[in-house]
């Protein structure tokens, strides 16, 4: 084993991530902050936990500031030949696992709820595609949930944990979910300063109209049946309906944000928690191609920001349809 890689082995037995090692290489070659982050495609925020992360780890203190600038201790000096030998050996690892993914082949199935696969997954994919150009993506787009242990799908993303023993999940975070309305609804409607003020509202609902009025009162919402006046258990279709001006809907945050035209009403009070699951069985995790496209979703997803649990029981209620 080469002197690099025996670095590498004693600083990951130790639990040093060696992303804190490029933060600390970057940080020293630019001497500061915000120009190491550009160099490593990071917010500056980011960088600083990482390096704090560093330090913490090590119990020791690598940059003091002067004026504008950071400059190495003496300590940090001591180390950065051996954080510069860490970060070269990750980065050798990284290229060999790349080109080792591009050598795996075959399909991968992958299921998620309607709204979540047109609007959030052709990113994602098309990242996958690129790092394994070899891997044939399948994308079924649900609103039920695929029966993993049937082989219906080797990945499922879920907003539910799996309570299957024959599963394997990992929890990614939680998305937001609010209501929606299209500017123009709101131009001809006005925009709701209270939940008392949806009451004229009309809204666009998932399975039947007595069940989403049932949920949303539940919520604290008052809305008769009488209100939604377009059902649809697609959620692409549902959420058209509402981009065009038909009524009030909810989708998640992350998909609003992609969509033109929209706006949130009472963001603040109708703050919803969806929690995000990758599930696969474990017999198909132990698959090369697999578990390369589940730990590149994981990845992708995993980077969104984790809220606060909602304090209102309809993240419970309307969850499983929002995308």
């Amino acid at each position: 084993m080469t002197a690099a890689g025996r670095w590498l082995m004693h600083l990951c037995m130790i639990g040093i991530d060696w992303n804190l090692a490029r933060a600390f290489c970057a940080t020293a070659d630019t001497g500061s902050l915000s120009a190491g982050a550009r160099r490593l495609g990071l917010t500056q925020p980011t960088l600083s936990r990482q390096v704090a992360a560093l330090e913490s780890a090590l119990g020791v203190t690598l940059f003091e500031r002067i004026g504008r600038r950071l400059v190495l201790t003496e300590t940090g000096l001591s180390l950065l030949d051996h954080a510069r030998t860490m970060a070269d050996a990750a980065d050798a690892l990284a290229l060999a696992a790349a080109g080792k993914a591009r050598e795996i082949a075959g399909n991968v199935s992958i299921s998620a709820t309607d709204a979540f696969a047109a609007h959030l997954l052709p990113e994602i994919v098309e990242r996958i595609g690129k790092a394994a150009p070899q891997i044939t993506i399948t994308i079924i787009a649900s609103n039920a949930l695929s029966d993993l242990r049937r082989r219906e799908a080797d990945i499922a993303i879920r907003h539910v944990r799996p309570t299957e023993a024959e599963l394997i999940g990992r929890r990614l975070g939680e998305m937001r979910a609010h209501f929606y309305a299209a500017e123009n609804w709101v131009a001809r409607n006005g925009k709701p300063r209270s939940t008392a003020d949806l009451r004229r509202a009309e809204f666009v609902g998932f399975e039947s109209a007595e069940s989403f009025s049932a949920y949303l009162n539940d919520a604290g919402i008052p809305v008769s049946a009488d209100q939604v006046r377009i059902v649809s258990e697609n959620g692409v279709v549902a959420w058209e309906m509402v981009r065009r001006g038909l009524g009030v809907g909810v989708m998640l945050r992350e998909i609003a944000a992609r969509t033109p035209g929209v706006v949130p009403l009472l963001p603040k009070v109708l703050d919803v928690a969806v929690p995000l699951w990758l599930v696969s069985h474990r017999e198909l995790h132990t698959s090369r191609r697999v578990r390369l496209v589940f730990e590149m979703l994981a990845e992708e997803l995993s980077g969104r920001p984790e809220g606060s649990l909602s304090r209102r029981r309809l993240g419970k209620r309307v969850g499983r349809p929002l995308a």
